[in-house]
């Protein structure tokens, strides 16, 4: 079992290798881009080339599990074998699944990507609340126990998300109020930083006035949206705020589109990574 929970571990990467998170995103389009074609041969050079590009010097690398499992048993070979050899040249890997179900069967997906005999192992898994945040106990409790960490969808930047998340529950606080709250839990007294992290858009931007949502849950706040999606660094600080330095912004097509060429990926990964700790740095200055 991994001892060092995981929020230590991220925050220590975040700190050496800069606060970014880079998406493995082998969807059609983005194969055609790179002048791969769809299938296996593809994929397994699309994945490759993203790891060895980035494993060695980016804080966190996040597949998403959806672009392999849809080759079958030969894509998940491949997303193994990137899991791996992003794990061993030092990279944090979250897995992106979102899986949410309950009991036995949430336990199932715990254990296929937080218990470390499995070949999907990973640092951190996403999961959906919305069968109720009682439902994510089993892994809660594994990631707990092996030293993992788990992101739990809260205020997603999808405009459906909406019409869950901020619902307003009996006695007035919002769905995603309530996650955000569970998870503060979570958090308690954890140092430097929780493993337990909520899935918050940093293209909410005003929105999240409406929300009635405390970000700060001493834990990673994991921040799709930067990049293609039109959120720039320099907006995280009007979003999250004094919580801004726990986030873990993550970019996906802004940094792939400049594959397969591996200088070209590392360079826009390392551009990023410093507009992003300037953003940070203003904040706590």
């Amino acid at each position: 079992m991994t001892t060092e929970p995981f929020g230590a571990r991220l925050r220590r990467a975040m700190d050496e290798r800069g606060p970014l998170c880079v998406g493995i995103d082998p969807h059609a389009a983005l194969l055609a881009d790179w002048g791969l074609t769809d299938d296996i041969a593809g994929l397994e050079r699309f994945a490759l080339t993203v790891v060895e590009a980035l494993a060695d010097r980016v804080a966190v690398l996040k597949p998403q599990s959806a672009f392999f499992e849809r080759f079958g048993s030969r894509g998940i070979a491949v997303l193994e074998r990137a899991v791996a050899d992003a794990r061993e040249a030092g990279a944090l890997v979250l897995m992106d699944a979102k899986r949410g179900d309950i009991g036995s069967t949430m336990a199932a997906y715990a254990a296929t990507y937080l218990d470390p005999a499995s070949p999907l192992f990973s640092d951190a898994v996403t999961v959906s609340p919305y069968l109720g945040y009682g439902s994510l106990r089993p892994a809660l409790e594994l990631a707990r126990e092996s030293g993992t960490g788990v992101f739990v969808l809260a205020l997603t930047s999808n405009p459906e998300g909406a019409e869950v998340q901020h619902a307003v529950r009996e006695g007035g606080a919002t769905v995603a109020a309530t996650m955000l709250d569970h998870l503060r839990a979570e958090n308690a007294d954890a140092a430097p930083m929780g493993s337990f992290g909520a899935v918050v858009g940093a293209t909410l931007g005003d929105s999240l006035a409406g929300v009635g949502a405390d970000l700060a849950i001493n834990g990673p706040l994991l921040a799709p949206g930067i990049g293609a999606q039109g959120a720039t660094a320099a907006d995280l600080p009007k979003v999250f705020g004094a919580a801004v330095r726990d986030v873990v912004p993550n970019v996906s097509r802004g940094v792939l589109r400049h594959g397969p060429d591996i200088s070209g990926l590392r360079a826009s990964a390392e551009r990023f990574a410093e507009e992003v700790r300037a953003a940070v740095a203003g904040v706590a200055g």
